[in-house]
């Protein structure tokens, strides 16, 4: 499996979708929606199943000595990589707005939602709607994912906005909890978010498997 991820970077990936991991400091802007940041890594990934449609990777695939379920778990190996690479930078982001920066002014009075431990389990909720609704989305077709990618990126402002609104609702402040605040909470709340990401991206996988199955190279 090492051998297909390895493939999947060295001949698949685009350059973008490293670059786009950088996006991750965005959890260090203050008075903006920090989950952008998860969105443009989603569109650096973006950019290697352009690459992988244009270059004719798929049908490339097939012709190793591998199954269709070891092309889809390439795939989605790739993919879950590029995000944990991304849930790396954001941690670290947030770990310093919790520790070194949390009493600078600027994200003191902060409006929009704070860089948090919330913050980071609906960045994985975010990731795992990426892998159920485009990914899973091209294992359709395997050629066309324009559609899945705009359901994606309605999908994915949806959760931004329901996201940047919630502590405005009433006895949901705690969730914009800063620094340390509310530390129970907020380790529950990232934990719910990697267990949704887990599941989200298991059902996908599972259905993409079932599909590419049925498509005819």
């Amino acid at each position: 499996m090492s051998n297909i991820l390895r493939k999947e970077i060295k001949l698949s990936a685009h350059i973008l979708s490293f670059l786009f991991i950088g996006f991750g400091v965005m959890f260090l802007l203050p008075g903006y929606p920090v989950l952008c940041g998860a969105f443009f890594i989603c569109l650096g990934i973006f950019q290697s199943f352009q690459n992988t449609r244009e270059a004719n990777d798929i049908l490339f695939s097939i012709l190793l000595p591998i199954s269709k379920k070891d092309i889809v778990k390439g795939k989605f190996l790739f993919v879950c990589f590029i995000e944990m690479c991304g849930i790396t930078v954001m941690f670290i982001a947030t770990l310093l707005r919790m520790t070194l920066l949390s009493d600078s002014k600027v994200y003191l009075k902060n409006a929009l939602m704070n860089a948090n431990l919330f913050a980071l389990g609906m960045a994985f909720l975010i990731f795992g709607c990426f892998n159920l609704i485009f990914v899973r989305g091209f294992f359709k077709t395997a050629y066309k994912f324009g559609k899945p990618f705009i359901s994606f990126i309605v999908a994915n402002f949806l959760l931004i906005a329901l996201a940047e609104s919630m502590h405005y609702f009433p006895h949901m402040k705690s969730l914009n909890a800063f620094g340390f605040e509310h530390l129970g909470l907020q380790i529950c709340l990232l934990f719910s978010g990697i267990l949704l990401y887990l599941l989200l991206t298991f059902i996908a996988m599972k259905q993409s498997f079932v599909d590419f199955e049925k498509i005819d190279l």
